[in-house]
């Protein structure tokens, strides 16, 4: 199924993610389950510590902050495979959202890394000890 990644945006708030109420904690912690319910499937996801502790690059100069300043800020982004984009936006309404919203974006080749721990040096996965 093609996979879309969901741009959770929100306005920052004083205390961070302490500051984010249970009942939408536990909603995030709910939705890979609703969207298997729909036919869809969360393939991973992550949150973004808040703005302040950014760090932007812009030209080769390194500056404090964020790349942009704006009144609503990237809090975290999840991918979701879905049968298409009409798909992928009935997901992604059910994205809990305190003061904000998301945005879908289709990917292209989203790929997960192997962990650093399983590949030998060059690349080469580790040995079973059986000839291949």
């Amino acid at each position: 199924m093609p996979q879309y990644a969901v741009l959770i945006f929100e306005r920052e708030t004083p205390g961070g993610v302490a500051d984010i109420p249970p009942e939408v904690m536990k909603a995030h912690g709910e939705l890979p389950g609703r969207i298997a319910e729909l036919g869809g499937r969360e393939v991973g996801g992550l949150a973004l510590e808040p703005t302040w502790t950014a760090t932007s690059i812009r030209g080769g100069v390194v500056t404090d902050g964020p790349f942009i300043e704006t009144k609503e800020a990237l809090a975290g982004v999840f991918v979701i495979e879905a049968r298409d984009l009409d798909h992928a936006l009935e997901l992604a309404k059910l994205t809990p959202i305190m003061d904000g919203g998301v945005e879908v974006r289709p990917l292209i080749g989203f790929e997960v890394a192997e962990p650093p721990s399983t590949a030998q040096p060059g690349g080469q996965p580790p040995s079973t000890g059986q000839p291949s």
